[in-house]
């Protein structure tokens, strides 16, 4: 018997893996990429691999950690918005009524 598939079925929907979603994904790939180097770096150096692995595993589990919390916090765009609103003006300050007399019109 031939199984049925849906067809399109995450159209329009953000990219998400085991509930990370949109660029939390590459922040956690990145992340882990520089574990990955940072473990390289410490072996050649000279530490023990045992301490290589405790302080590995524990920046891991911190970055695991952040990674999810920002994702459920701040959801597919929140965080992006968040660094924007920096941008934004605490107030606008205006030397005359000129300009809001001539929204009216």
């Amino acid at each position: 018997m031939m199984a049925m598939y849906q067809i399109n079925k995450g159209i329009n929907k953000p990219i998400e893996f085991k509930g990370l979603k949109a660029q939390y994904i590459g922040y956690l790939a990145v992340g882990l990429v520089i574990l990955l180097i940072g473990f390289a770096i410490m072996y050649l150096i000279g530490v023990p691999v045992y301490w290589c692995m405790i302080i590995v595993a524990g920046l891991g589990s911190a970055l695991f950690y952040q990674v999810f919390r920002l994702s459920h916090k701040y959801g597919e765009h929140g965080l992006m918005k968040k660094a924007a609103k920096r941008y934004l003006p605490n107030h606008l300050k205006f030397s005359s009524r000129r300009f809001f007399l001539r929204l009216k019109q």
